[in-house]
């Protein structure tokens, strides 16, 4: 009898303690990760947001890398951060390569606390990179890819602010033509996707125009003599030479133009061959040539970023690249549209829905940017202004009214 009443005891103490029990916790994961098709980055506390960048920071092309990259830490020196959380930029070097593109973003979504990509820098390296953002839902904003078919890819992560290649060779197309007066070019490019690309589009719309293109050559890019080509092209007699690539093969061709029989052709470039360091390897070769930029307008802004940039870095901004202000523009959107979808969760992690920011970017509407307004199209072409026209005068480039 005595163990029966020790056993209903104990019966009803467990049901008593079951019914006063506090219920179980809710999960601490925020409902908005299950519902995301990829997920959510889990950022814990006293880590970091990682965006990453992929770009030549070493080699012949690592101006542009570096100039990018430089533009984007200014913007992640004056961020705001999430909560308590901060941003972090992440460098990495590719050499402008398309195979070291991949193998950077392969690295880049190891690591789940990546969310985003301010790059790549080179459109080879973005094209072979897209696929493994894709997979990992990680969205891409490019202040320099500029190859048109990129956004035709039918990729939901690429998107991009820079002027297209399509734009760019349109512009000089009608510049050379009709403001210079060259009625028989030839065509030059370094086989790149971008130098090619942009080779082919002025070819075609310099001919819609009426032009003649005498002669359409491919450098191979990294050699210290094109003498050979180059008079092969002279024996055409062309009135101009437009070149698609970029800096290290565009002063190769200058320095060695008038050897090559081609003195008093005037060399027309494109953003690939725009900066300082064109000017200071082809000095007085260089006087009259033109390449294509994108300054944006003065503002308050715009002062502001100069005045951060030159007391960080020793230098002008654009003096290294055309990209500069744009590299400041993706820094800050990439940030802001992370902060937008974030989420802090019970367990004091911060939770950032993977397909909802791949979403968020690529729908960005009026955001406001140094270089102008950030609109995203359907195929992510975000692009914020046109090309702009330089010479060099007088050891500067100068902008041609």
């Amino acid at each position: 009898m005595k163990a029966k009443l020790i056993f209903f005891v104990i019966i009803i103490a467990t049901l008593l303690l079951t019914a006063c029990a506090p219920a179980a916790p809710e999960s601490s994961v925020p409902e908005v990760c299950a519902s995301d098709e990829l997920g959510c980055a889990a950022i814990p506390d006293g880590e970091t947001i990682k965006i990453g960048m992929g770009g030549p920071m070493t080699g012949d092309y690592a101006m542009f890398g570096l100039d990018i990259s430089q533009g984007a830490l200014i913007a992640f020196d004056q961020q705001k951060g999430v909560d308590k959380w901060k941003f972090e930029l992440v460098v990495e070097d590719t050499q402008a390569a398309p195979e070291s593109g991949a193998a950077v973003a392969n690295k880049f979504v190891s690591d789940p606390t990546f969310v985003a990509i301010a790059g790549h820098v080179f459109s080879g390296e973005s094209e072979a990179a897209m696929p493994i953002y894709e997979k990992a839902g990680l969205p891409m904003l490019s202040a320099s890819a500029t190859n048109p078919p990129l956004t035709t890819l039918g990729s939901k992560v690429f998107n991009r602010i820079a002027f297209t290649d399509a734009t760019q060779g349109s512009a000089a197309a009608d510049v050379l033509f009709n403001k210079l007066g060259k009625k028989n070019i030839a065509v030059m490019h370094d086989g790149s996707t971008y130098g090619q690309g942009l080779a082919d589009i002025l070819k075609v719309e310099f001919e819609k125009l009426g032009g003649t293109v005498v002669a359409y050559e491919g450098v191979t890019p990294g050699e210290t003599d094109y003498s050979a080509i180059l008079s092969a092209v002279a024996d055409k007699k062309p009135e101009a030479i437009y070149f698609g690539g970029y800096i290290a093969e565009a002063v190769v061709i200058v320095n060695q133009m008038d050897q090559s029989g081609l003195e008093g052709v005037t060399f027309f470039g494109c953003d690939g061959t725009f900066g300082k360091e064109f000017i200071d390897k082809t000095g007085a070769n260089g006087e009259g040539d033109f390449a294509a930029s994108l300054v944006p307008p003065e503002s308050a802004e715009k002062d502001a970023f100069d005045a951060a940039y030159k007391e960080k870095y020793g230098e002008d901004p654009g003096v290294l690249s055309a990209y500069t202000w744009s590299a400041f523009d993706i820094g800050n959107a990439l940030m802001e549209q992370v902060a937008k979808v974030a989420v802090v969760g019970g367990d004091g992690n911060l939770y950032i829905p993977r397909s909802a920011l791949v979403t968020a970017v690529r729908t960005m509407k009026d955001v406001k940017a140094i270089t102008g307004t950030i609109t995203c199209s359907d195929t992510g072409e975000c692009n914020t202004a046109g090309p702009i026209l330089y010479s060099v005068k007088d050891q500067a480039w100068q902008v041609v009214e």
